[in-house]
């Protein structure tokens, strides 16, 4: 059955990826699924947490916010405890394709911003961070990318609305959807996180399967994209 927007259940919204959205930055990417669209800038400086200092191992911390018009109601500038979680899953998410001892006594920052939102705002961070990530440790000097990026990372989410499973769900679908996940996945395969909820009720086995299926294959569209947009710079031996 077509979607309130017409979709198939295992289609994606239409996705873009534009590099290097801001000059300042050397990395950033102005990524757009549907209606939701994030801009994600990262940087590499010459510090490390003290935690890590003297060790020779690098980091990757990551920082969301929703700018204030990012919503119909104003939303509020500042991380909140919903940020602040989703941030954290942000850097999880990275450092799982980061060789810290390859990247050395070095920090990626990087910076979601969500400048309009219709679900999907985590996810799109994600996804759309890679390329980000990828582009500022290829720019910077005495760093060799290849060694330090073991793999792309993408996300998506999935979930059951009026029953059905369907994949990469907007606002209008999450805000009704009976069960939705939210899963992060290596370009090559091999599951990072996944979040999944019962938002109004229970949800079986062969579903959460199902639904794990519809993701994958969105992730694999995704990685796809993302190899696209960076064309030849793909950072991965």
């Amino acid at each position: 059955m077509p979607r309130h927007d017409g979709r198939s259940a295992g289609q994606l919204r239409p996705v873009s990826i534009e590099r290097g959205y801001v000059q300042n930055s050397p990395g950033s990417a102005l990524y757009r699924s549907g209606s939701t669209v994030v801009l994600v800038t990262a940087q590499v400086s010459e510090t490390v947490p003290p935690f890590l200092e003297g060790k020779g191992i690098g980091w990757l911390t990551a920082e969301y916010s929703m700018l204030p018009g990012s919503t119909p109601t104003r939303a509020r500038r500042g991380t909140d405890g919903r940020g602040t979680e989703i941030q954290r899953l942000i850097g999880r998410s990275l450092r799982a394709i980061v060789d810290r001892k390859a990247l050395g006594p070095f920090t990626v920052n990087v910076d979601c911003d969500v400048l309009n939102a219709d679900g999907g705002t985590r996810t799109a961070a994600i996804t759309a961070a890679f390329v980000a990530v990828a582009d500022a440790l290829r720019r910077r000097r005495g760093v060799d990318v290849r060694s330090i990026l073991v793999d792309s990372i993408a996300a998506v989410s999935a979930g059951l609305v009026g029953g059905e499973p369907v994949l990469d769900l907007d606002y209008v679908e999450d805000s009704t959807a009976e069960v939705d996940i939210n899963v992060v996945r290596l370009g090559r395969g091999g599951l990072v996180e996944v979040q999944g909820t019962g938002e109004g009720g229970t949800f079986r086995r062969d579903q959460l399967d199902r639904l794990l299926d519809l993701a994958e294959a969105g992730i694999d569209e995704l990685t796809r994209a993302q190899r696209t947009a960076l064309g030849e710079d793909w950072p991965l031996k």
